[in-house]
């Protein structure tokens, strides 16, 4: 039976994807969304997405910390991970530039073409292909478990 979390571990916002290889990641992702492992796709796809998006090392690192830090004054820091939570929205709006958002957009569209016949993965993708904002905010969510993952 498959393992079901009340709240997600930082890792399930991005590992299901942390494979190069597409095919394997697609495969995990809608495995892990059919079981309920992992209820919403959409991080780690913006995580798989936004590959190719370039942060500079120490700006990333900086807004990291500083939503590092909204997150403790919150409690549990698993817990603010959520699209609309304090530190998620601090660290998009840290993060944001619109060359970066054209390309976590151009990363979705080629994903949204690769990922072949997994329902429960092209809806995730199909809502962030039609909501920047969404989008954006997602791989915010997973940058900051990879950090808290580390």
């Amino acid at each position: 039976m498959a393992k079901k979390f009340i709240r997600p571990r930082p890792a399930a916002y991005y590992r299901p994807v942390a494979s190069t290889d597409l095919e394997s990641s697609f495969d995990v992702l809608e495995g892990a969304l059919a079981t309920g492992e992992l209820v919403d796709g959409r991080p780690a796809l913006a995580y798989l997405a936004g590959r190719g998006v370039t942060f500079g090392e120490a700006e990333l690192h900086g807004a990291r910390r500083r939503a590092l830090l909204l997150l403790a004054t919150g409690g549990d820091p698993r817990h603010g991970l959520g699209l609309e939570g304090r530190a998620v929205t601090a660290l998009a709006a840290d993060l944001d530039r619109p060359e970066r958002r054209a390309s976590l957009s151009k990363g979705l569209l080629m994903l949204r073409g690769a990922c072949g016949d997994r329902p429960r993965v092209e809806q995730a993708l199909d809502g962030l292909v039609s909501d920047s904002d969404i989008a954006w905010h997602s791989l915010a969510s997973a940058l900051l478990a990879e950090e808290l993952d580390e």
